[in-house]
């Protein structure tokens, strides 16, 4: 038996889709955010605790390691002991020194980097499907219907290409070229795995 799924039916699963891989994201990303913050934050209370029980061994693992990278012993040594001044600098310099860990941001709010993450990806995941629907009053030809999702798909992939490498600080015509390629490269796998299944459960006709 063949069933060949019309305009509403794609439309409908494409949006269940793109809305629960959203949720998926945003709530990773909130997870992992949560999670690093809250690893940080124990870390940092446990060598917090070192610094104020066992003080001169950690100004001297700190003198070590600045001239471990390249720095003098005196000064290594004097920079140390401007930091013993300051409690919550020295520990911060051990954390990064023993853990490579930066001191935990305050203002950074995980279920900020949520929503954004979810918006960002409605955003741009919702593009073809606008395109689409757009198309609709207008054309009958799936053809024409999927070009046009492809460019628009094309058009948000390079738009976020260009946006990365403001920010970066990168060259705009690598990152855009990376964005895009990025976004072939898991369309046409998207294509083989959805035509392979079809083929596999019997659905071609």
């Amino acid at each position: 038996m063949c069933y060949i799924m019309d305009v509403v039916d794609v439309l409908v699963l494409g949006f269940a889709n793109l809305v629960a891989e959203a949720i998926s994201m945003g709530f990773g990303d909130f997870v992992s955010a949560s999670s690093e913050k809250d690893v940080i934050i124990e870390e940092r209370r446990v060598t917090e605790w070192d610094v104020m029980n066992h003080r001169d061994n950690e100004q001297t693992k700190l003198v070590r390691h600045y001239q471990a990278l390249g720095m003098d012993y005196n000064d290594a040594t004097m920079v140390v002991d401007i930091f013993t001044k300051y409690n919550d600098i020295l520990v911060d310099q051990r954390m990064v020194a023993d853990k490579g860990m930066l001191p935990s941001d305050q203002e950074v709010k995980p279920w900020k980097n949520g929503i954004c993450t979810f918006a960002s990806f409605m955003l741009f995941g919702s593009t073809p499907l606008l395109s689409f629907i757009i198309l609709i009053p207008f054309t009958d030809s799936d053809t024409v219907k999927l070009v046009s999702a492809c460019f628009v798909s094309a058009l948000a992939l390079a738009l976020l290409g260009v946006a990365k490498a403001k920010i970066a600080g990168q060259n705009i015509m690598f990152s855009v070229t990376i964005t895009l390629f990025s976004g072939a490269l898991a369309a046409v796998v998207a294509y083989l795995v959805g035509w392979s299944l079809k083929h596999v459960a019997g659905l071609e006709g």
